[in-house]
C-alpha cells in the first residue's frame, strides 16, 4: 500500500494534530498533498477512473444507490423538523462536486485498488470502505454513513470504473445531508480533533 499509507498518514496527521495548530489555509495544502499522491498513483498505474464505457452503468448503479439514501435522509429530516433551504444551492453543489471528485479519486484509484492488491477483490472493497469510514472518526454520524456509502461506491467502481457518477452521488448526498439534518445530528460534518472541540 505504497500510496495509501502516506495518504492516510497525511490526513490523520492533519485532522488529529495539525488542524488546531495551523491556519485555515493549511487544509488546502493537505488537500493538494492528497490529490498529489493520488495523481502520482494514477500516473504510475495508468488508472484515472474515467473509463468512458463505464460511465452509464456507473451512473445507473449510483442512482440506484443514491435515491433510496436521499429518501431516508429526507424522511429523517422531515420527522425531526430540520428540513431547510440553502441560500446558494447551485454554488454549494458545484463546490461539493469538486470536493467529492477529489475524495472519490483518492478512494477508488488509491485506497480501493491498493486494498484489493494486498487482499482480494471483495475484501479490498470492505477494507477500503473501512479505511474511508475510519478517516471520519470520531463523528458518530459521519463514520458509519461514510463506511456504508463507500461500500456502495467501491462496489460500483470495481465493476464500472468511472468515478464521475460516484462523485455526483457523493456531492448530492452531502448537499441533502446539509439541507435535511441539523448540526446536532451531523456534528457539523467535523472529524478528528475538530469534532472533539464541538460544544
Amino acid at each position: 500500500m505504497k500510496f495509501s499509507i502516506p495518504l492516510l498518514a497525511v490526513i490523520l496527521l492533519y485532522t488529529w494534530i495539525l488542524d488546531p495548530l495551523t491556519p485555515g489555509w493549511a487544509a488546502h495544502v493537505v488537500t493538494l498533498l492528497v490529490v498529489g499522491l493520488s495523481l502520482a498513483k494514477a500516473i504510475r498505474s495508468g488508472e484515472w477512473g474515467l473509463r468512458p464505457a463505464a460511465f452509464l452503468p456507473a451512473l445507473l448503479w449510483a442512482t440506484a444507490l443514491t435515491l433510496p439514501a436521499l429518501a431516508v435522509l429526507y424522511a429523517v429530516g422531515s420527522g425531526r423538523g430540520t428540513l431547510h433551504a440553502r441560500a446558494h444551492l447551485g454554488r454549494d453543489l458545484a463546490l461539493l462536486m469538486v470536493w467529492a471528485a477529489g475524495q472519490q479519486f483518492a478512494l477508488e484509484t488509491v485506497l480501493l485498488r491498493e486494498a484489493q492488491a494486498v487482499t482480494s477483490r471483495r475484501t479490498g472493497i470492505v477494507l477500503a470502505a473501512a479505511l474511508f469510514g475510519a478517516l471520519h472518526l470520531p463523528n458518530p454520524f459521519l463514520a458509519p454513513v461514510t463506511f456504508l456509502a463507500a461500500l456502495g461506491w467501491c462496489w460500483i467502481y470495481d465493476r464500472h470504473p468511472n468515478l464521475l457518477p460516484l462523485a455526483l452521488s457523493h456531492a448530492v448526498s452531502t448537499l441533502v445531508i446539509l439541507s435535511a439534518l441539523d448540526a446536532g445530528l451531523t456534528g457539523r460534518l467535523r472529524i478528528g480533533y475538530a469534532y472533539l472541540q464541538l460544544e
